[in-house]
Protein backbone atom coordinates (compact mmCIF):
# COMPACT_ATOMS: atom_id res chain seq x y z
CA UNK A 1 0.00 0.00 0.00
CA UNK A 2 1.30 3.26 -1.25
CA UNK A 3 2.03 5.92 1.68
CA UNK A 4 -0.08 9.17 0.95
CA UNK A 5 1.59 12.27 1.46
CA UNK A 6 -0.07 14.54 4.86
CA UNK A 7 -1.21 16.87 1.98
CA UNK A 8 -3.04 14.17 0.23
CA UNK A 9 -4.70 12.75 3.61
CA UNK A 10 -5.47 16.95 4.62
CA UNK A 11 -7.40 17.00 0.98
CA UNK A 12 -9.26 13.57 1.43
CA UNK A 13 -9.87 14.31 4.62
CA UNK A 14 -11.39 18.18 3.64
CA UNK A 15 -9.14 19.88 5.57
CA UNK A 16 -6.75 21.19 3.45
CA UNK A 17 -6.10 25.14 3.55
CA UNK A 18 -7.29 26.45 -0.01
CA UNK A 19 -5.65 29.85 0.76
CA UNK A 20 -1.86 28.42 2.62
CA UNK A 21 -0.38 31.40 0.57
CA UNK A 22 -1.87 33.35 1.96
CA UNK A 23 -0.47 32.76 5.87
CA UNK A 24 1.92 34.65 6.68
CA UNK A 25 2.61 34.07 10.87
CA UNK A 26 6.44 33.50 11.00
CA UNK A 27 5.62 30.09 12.82
CA UNK A 28 3.75 28.91 9.65
CA UNK A 29 6.62 30.03 7.18
CA UNK A 30 9.77 28.60 9.18
CA UNK A 31 10.26 24.60 10.29
CA UNK A 32 8.04 21.73 9.78
CA UNK A 33 5.71 21.73 12.81
CA UNK A 34 3.23 24.34 12.11
CA UNK A 35 1.72 23.49 8.42
CA UNK A 36 0.23 25.99 6.34
CA UNK A 37 -1.60 23.18 4.58
CA UNK A 38 -3.37 22.03 7.77
CA UNK A 39 -6.49 24.38 8.07
CA UNK A 40 -7.44 23.34 11.32
CA UNK A 41 -4.26 24.31 12.92
CA UNK A 42 -3.84 27.38 11.64
CA UNK A 43 -7.62 28.60 12.52
CA UNK A 44 -6.23 26.86 15.47
CA UNK A 45 -3.29 29.06 15.95
CA UNK A 46 -5.34 32.40 14.99
CA UNK A 47 -7.40 32.11 17.53
CA UNK A 48 -4.28 31.21 20.43
CA UNK A 49 -2.43 34.34 18.66
CA UNK A 50 -5.65 36.31 19.17
CA UNK A 51 -6.50 35.56 22.70
CA UNK A 52 -3.32 34.37 24.63
CA UNK A 53 -1.12 37.25 22.39
CA UNK A 54 -3.84 39.83 22.66
CA UNK A 55 -3.29 40.59 19.12
CA UNK A 56 -6.11 42.29 17.32
CA UNK A 57 -8.88 40.43 15.56
CA UNK A 58 -8.23 42.32 12.28
CA UNK A 59 -4.56 41.48 12.50
CA UNK A 60 -4.74 37.85 13.64
CA UNK A 61 -7.22 37.35 10.48
CA UNK A 62 -4.92 39.16 8.33
CA UNK A 63 -1.90 37.03 9.30
CA UNK A 64 -3.40 33.60 8.89
CA UNK A 65 -5.04 34.19 5.82
CA UNK A 66 -8.91 34.54 6.88
CA UNK A 67 -11.25 37.45 6.53
CA UNK A 68 -12.74 39.12 10.22
CA UNK A 69 -15.80 37.14 9.92
CA UNK A 70 -13.88 33.78 9.23
CA UNK A 71 -12.73 34.44 12.61
CA UNK A 72 -15.53 35.16 14.86
CA UNK A 73 -16.87 31.77 12.97
CA UNK A 74 -13.83 29.73 14.12
CA UNK A 75 -14.13 31.27 17.48
CA UNK A 76 -17.82 30.42 17.92
CA UNK A 77 -17.51 27.00 16.44
CA UNK A 78 -14.53 26.21 18.57
CA UNK A 79 -16.39 27.49 21.91
CA UNK A 80 -18.81 25.56 20.99
CA UNK A 81 -17.26 22.15 19.81
CA UNK A 82 -13.57 22.49 20.85
CA UNK A 83 -11.11 21.85 18.04
CA UNK A 84 -13.34 19.75 16.34
CA UNK A 85 -15.54 22.88 15.54
CA UNK A 86 -12.48 24.23 13.32
CA UNK A 87 -12.76 20.97 10.80
CA UNK A 88 -14.66 22.23 7.62
CA UNK A 89 -18.40 21.28 7.19
CA UNK A 90 -19.12 19.51 4.10
CA UNK A 91 -21.42 21.44 1.80
CA UNK A 92 -23.90 20.02 0.13
CA UNK A 93 -27.39 18.76 1.10
CA UNK A 94 -27.72 16.27 4.11
CA UNK A 95 -29.37 13.05 3.19
CA UNK A 96 -31.33 12.53 0.19
CA UNK A 97 -33.39 15.59 -0.11
CA UNK A 98 -35.31 14.53 -2.99
CA UNK A 99 -37.27 11.30 -1.27
CA UNK A 100 -39.96 13.28 0.34
CA UNK A 101 -43.10 11.31 1.84
CA UNK A 102 -44.95 11.58 -1.92
CA UNK A 103 -41.76 9.93 -4.37
CA UNK A 104 -41.52 6.90 -1.28
CA UNK A 105 -45.44 6.69 -1.33
CA UNK A 106 -45.37 6.35 -5.00
CA UNK A 107 -42.12 3.96 -4.54
CA UNK A 108 -43.77 1.77 -1.84
CA UNK A 109 -47.03 1.51 -4.53
CA UNK A 110 -44.33 0.36 -7.56
CA UNK A 111 -42.47 -1.97 -5.80
CA UNK A 112 -43.90 -5.69 -5.49
CA UNK A 113 -43.03 -7.69 -2.22
CA UNK A 114 -40.46 -10.58 -3.36
CA UNK A 115 -40.01 -9.36 -6.79
CA UNK A 116 -36.67 -7.57 -8.15
CA UNK A 117 -36.76 -3.76 -7.87
CA UNK A 118 -36.89 -2.38 -11.67
CA UNK A 119 -35.07 0.88 -10.56
CA UNK A 120 -34.52 2.49 -14.32
CA UNK A 121 -38.32 1.40 -14.84
CA UNK A 122 -38.93 2.97 -11.49
CA UNK A 123 -36.57 6.36 -12.52
CA UNK A 124 -38.53 7.12 -15.58
CA UNK A 125 -41.88 6.80 -14.23
CA UNK A 126 -41.26 8.58 -11.20
CA UNK A 127 -39.90 11.64 -13.77
CA UNK A 128 -42.77 11.19 -15.60
CA UNK A 129 -45.69 11.37 -13.39
CA UNK A 130 -44.04 13.72 -10.51
CA UNK A 131 -41.53 15.30 -12.04
CA UNK A 132 -39.08 14.03 -9.58
CA UNK A 133 -35.55 13.06 -11.26
CA UNK A 134 -33.78 10.63 -8.98
CA UNK A 135 -30.84 7.82 -9.63
CA UNK A 136 -31.95 4.49 -10.16
CA UNK A 137 -29.08 3.63 -7.32
CA UNK A 138 -31.03 6.27 -5.01
CA UNK A 139 -34.34 4.33 -5.28
CA UNK A 140 -32.42 0.86 -4.69
CA UNK A 141 -31.22 2.07 -1.26
CA UNK A 142 -34.41 3.88 -0.37
CA UNK A 143 -36.76 0.79 -1.25
CA UNK A 144 -33.90 -0.97 0.73
CA UNK A 145 -33.78 1.23 3.53
CA UNK A 146 -37.51 1.28 3.62
CA UNK A 147 -37.73 -2.64 4.18
CA UNK A 148 -35.05 -2.55 6.80
CA UNK A 149 -37.66 0.01 8.56
CA UNK A 150 -40.43 -2.24 8.55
Amino acid sequence: MPVRSKTETLREEGTLNPRRAAVVDPKFREGEFFDPHDVVQVKYEMLRRARVEEIPVVQAAAEFGFSRPTFYQAQSSFEEAGIAGLVPVKRGPRGPHKLRPEVMEFLASRVLSGQPVRARALSTALRHELGVDLHPRTIERAVATAKKTR
